[in-house]
């Protein structure tokens, strides 16, 4: 079984393995678990919960609207949301609306991706890229999880 937090109202739900392919609805609001977006996560207590409480990494897309490179960013993230879920959840943390997060990760440039796993952080770069990059250093990064 894998606990998955939903993205609608936090709760946290155990999905077994074999069917974490299908989606799946939350037991409380009845949601989709998984809709193929990223979650804009500001509030540093729902994105512990997510960060913390889901047996999936979350990929976390630190951003700004004042930054060209992560404007050129956003609709490649949307896409790899549609690739990479379910087995990544796709983040999005405005760094002007939530100066803690990027403080207690030190955000020093923007765009800044960050592969996070059980509150942990496993890889990081900076910088837009394809969306075939993008993807790539997902799962070469997914693979030591």
């Amino acid at each position: 079984m894998m606990q998955i937090v939903c993205p609608h109202c936090d709760a946290v739900n155990r999905v077994p393995r074999e069917r974490l392919g299908q989606g799946g609805k939350c037991g409380a609001c009845h949601k989709k678990l998984f809709e193929g977006h990223p979650l804009a996560l500001n509030d540093a207590a729902r994105f512990d919960k997510h960060a913390t409480k889901s047996d999936i990494p979350m990929l976390v897309d630190f951003w700004a609207a004042w930054c060209g490179p992560c404007r050129t960013m956003a609709p490649i993230f949307e896409q790899a949301a549609a690739q990479l879920e379910p087995n990544v959840r796709l983040v999005k943390v405005d760094s002007d609306a939530s100066p803690e997060l990027a403080s207690r990760f030190a955000i020093r440039s923007i765009p800044s991706l960050l592969l996070v796993h059980h509150g942990r952080e496993i890889a990081r770069t900076a910088g837009a890229m394809p969306l075939p990059q993008l993807i790539a250093w997902t799962q070469q990064h997914l693979a030591s999880v």
